[in-house]
Formats: C-alpha cells, sequence, structure tokens
C-alpha cells in the first residue's frame, strides 16, 4: 500500500488540481466571464498551492505506519521528505505577508489588527540553532547506512531530531487558531515531526533487519558499554530522549558564548504578546482608518511624516499630520461649497484610495506617499487659504472630537 501511495501520490494531486480548476472555470465564466482555459490555470495554481501540501501532509503521515523495504521505494521517501522541506519552507515563506504577524516585540505599539512576532526577537538565534540541530539530525539519519554507524552515534542523531522536533511542537501550539492561514503555517513543522517518527522508526526496523555481526569499538570503555546496550534498536527511541537533555544543555552553553541567555530557549515563546505561549501584555494597537493618508500619517517615519498629535476618525483615535489636517480641510470646503463636486470627488477617491492605502504596508512607502502628495497639499492650503477667513483655525480643528470643535461662522 505505502509503495502504491508513493507510485500515484502526484497523479492524485493533479487530478484533484484539475477538478478545482474545472469548478473554478465555471464560477469565473458565470461571475466574472473569464476564459475556461484561465479558469482552469486558476484552478491548477489553488491546487498547487492549497491540495498539494495536504497530499504530501497526507504522504507523511501514512509512511509512518508503512514500513517500506524496497530500497527503490526508501530512496521515493526521501525524494518526497526533501521535497516537503523545500516546498515546507518556500510556502510558509509566501504566506507570511498574508498574515497580520509583524516581526516586532511586544512592547512595540502596533496599527489595527497587527500582531507581534510570535518569538522573541533577541531569542530567536537560539531557536534558529536548535531548529539548524534538528535538521542536521534528520540528514545524518537519513543519509547514512545503518549498519555502518555505531548506535551510539545513531542515538546522538536521534536526540538532535528530537530537538528540532520540540521546536516544531512549541511553534504549532504558539500560533495555531482556528484560521486557514495560520492552520496552514501549522503544516510545516507538522510536516517536520512526521518525517522525524518515520525515519526513526525506518532506522530502528533496517537495524533489526540487518542484524550486524561486527560492530564499531571505541577506546573508553564506558562508551563502549554504551555502545553494546544499545545494540537492540527499540530502545534507541527512549536513550535519544535521555540524551536529548545533555545535548541541549551543551549547545545551549555554546550559545551563551555568542550572547545568548541561558534561558533562551522558553523565553523566546513566553516573552511574547498576542500568542498562545505569550506572558506578556503588549500595549493597545492604535487604529488608523483605510485613508490611505491616515495610513501615511501612522505609518511613515517620523521625521518626515512629522505626527502632531493623536485624532479622532470615525470614533476611533487615529495619528494625524499637518498634511492629513490640511486635506480634510480642503475636503471639509468642498463639502460646503460645492457638494456635488465634492461627491464626486469622494466617490472617486473611495473607489482608488483604499486600494492604494492596502499597498502602503513599510514606512517606506508611506514616505514616498507623503512626497507624492506634497504638490496636492499646497493645492489645498492655496484654496483653503483663498476661501476661509481664518484658515489656520480650520486646519487645526481637523480630527478633534465634535464638542472640541468650534468654527468661526
Amino acid at each position: 500500500m505505502w509503495e502504491k501511495l508513493l507510485k500515484h501520490s502526484i497523479l492524485l494531486s493533479v487530478l484533484t488540481s484539475v477538478i478545482l480548476g474545472v469548478i473554478a472555470a465555471f464560477i469565473t465564466m458565470v461571475n466574472v466571464g473569464d476564459s475556461l482555459l484561465g479558469g482552469i490555470a486558476a484552478g491548477l495554481i489553488l491546487g498547487i498551492a492549497v491540495i498539494y501540501p495536504l497530499v504530501l501532509t497526507l504522504i507523511n503521515l501514512t509512511a509512518i505506519f508503512f514500513g517500506c523495504v524496497n530500497p527503490q521505494y526508501i530512496r521515493k521517501g526521501k525524494h518526497f521528505e526533501w521535497l516537503t522541506l523545500l516546498l515546507g519552507m518556500l510556502y510558509s515563506l509566501l504566506l507570511f505577508p498574508f498574515t497580520d504577524i509583524n516581526f516586532a516585540d511586544w512592547t512595540v505599539t502596533l496599527y489595527n489588527t497587527q500582531k507581534h512576532t510570535p518569538i522573541w526577537t533577541e531569542g530567536a538565534p537560539t531557536i534558529l540553532i536548535l531548529a539548524a540541530v534538528g535538521i542536521l539530525g534528520y540528514l545524518f539519519l537519513s543519509c547514512s547506512r545503518i549498519a555502518k554507524v555505531p548506535p551510539l552515534i545513531t542515538v546522538l542523531e536521534i536526540a538532535a531530531m528530537y530537538i528540532g522536533m520540540v521546536q516544531c511542537i512549541l511553534w504549532i501550539i504558539q500560533i495555531i487558531r482556528w484560521d486557514v492561514i495560520y492552520l496552514y503555517l501549522c503544516l510545516f513543522p507538522l510536516n517536520c515531526i512526521l518525517i522525524g517518527i518515520k525515519v526513526i522508526r525506518l532506522k530502528v526496523l533496517e537495524w533489526q533487519r540487518e542484524h550486524p555481526d561486527q560492530m564499531k569499538c571505541f577506546k573508553n570503555r564506558h562508551i563502549q558499554w554504551l555502545n553494546e546496550k544499545l545494540r537492540r534498536s527499540a530502545v534507541w527511541p527512549a536513550a535519544a530522549f535521555l540524551l536529548m537533555w545533555p545535548l541541549l544543555g551543551i549547545i545551549i552553553c555554546i550559545l551563551l558564548l555568542f550572547g545568548q541567555q541561558p534561558d533562551s530557549a522558553i523565553r523566546a515563546w513566553t516573552e511574547t504578546s498576542d500568542w498562545n505561549l505569550s506572558l506578556q501584555t503588549a500595549p493597545q494597537n492604535i487604529y488608523y482608518d483605510e485613508h490611505y493618508l491616515c495610513t501615511v500619517a501612522a505609518g511613515g517615519h517620523r521625521k518626515v511624516v512629522k505626527p502632531i498629535r493623536m485624532g479622532v476618525r470615525h470614533g476611533h483615535p487615529v495619528i494625524v499630520n499637518r498634511q492629513l489636517c490640511v486635506a480634510n480641510a480642503f475636503e471639509q470646503i468642498l463639502e460646503e461649497r460645492v457638494p456635488d463636486l465634492h461627491r464626486r470627488i469622494r466617490n472617486f477617491y473611495d473607489r482608488y484610495g483604499f486600494p492604494i492605502a492596502k499597498l502602503i504596508r513599510s514606512p517606506y512607502a508611506a514616505d514616498v506617499v507623503y512626497f507624492i502628495m506634497k504638490p496636492l497639499e499646497w493645492v489645498f492650503l492655496l484654496v483653503i487659504y483663498a476661501t476661509d477667513v481664518k484658515p489656520e483655525n480650520r486646519i487645526a480643528v481637523q480630527y478633534l472630537p465634535k464638542n472640541y470643535v468650534s468654527l468661526p461662522s
């Protein structure tokens, strides 16, 4: 069964993608008028991005329960493992822009629905090193012929894999929630755990099948005694669990020499906010509107966009700068003097301004928009000064609570 699943898994995922493509084609033809070819292409992309990760997960889960003795299919199994690791890293990187995760610690004030980093930035090097140790353990164990490796070394490799698998478990516990994107972000570490379990089980079975008569001897009699005890491969998983702790201690001691704290492996998960293992409470997020000048005022570098105070828009606190106040004062004059023109401009702005605001995802983008808007700001200012008796008063009261506003009649 395991061999058949390996053989037909790619075909299964392609067929599923084609079926989704046909469904997507009918939907797009009915609602948008796209071509059948475009719908199928969209479905294929959907299948590759959504279905194939699930198929790989199913393969890795099923592989745990079936011992494959055919060397050809063992090699194919490794190919699926490597494909899972490469695609898992790629898909995870592509998914991050679609989340609300901001790589800032809990002490930083964020905006709207943004979330702080799930891993404390100062402890992130420790987590990355521990994950790398797990990957190295997998590579050495997976690529080595078990009969030519001393049992003690094999157990050490399994212990290294355990360390990496623990990081995967902590990541899943940290971010899991009933949200499609976050569930997909859990797929990669879940597959790493499944691959680790499968490789350990296969190596144990491989040792039991081969029963090597010769065993490497160590000069140290204590290590030699331990090596002899580990000839029974059934004890490897338990022995590796015991060996994992001194190995972890050695790694932490080495990391201390490079400036990491001794408890970074724990604090990396708890010194966070917004997540399941978090122990800190972050400052309340500041709300800013989809109005893209509000995004500029709140998101640009302070020295460039020059925020001046907090304001209120649609009942929510917003950061305002002079450019934002000038633009809103200009709009207010249009609404008072030429309401029909104002309505047309407002509709145009609502149609194109909000999509632009969604593209402003970095302080540098906000700075660019600020400079682009500068000539318009001068035009707005000219109109305000030409039509209002006290123009600066009108500008100053923008985005203040209504009970504070007192414009001249």
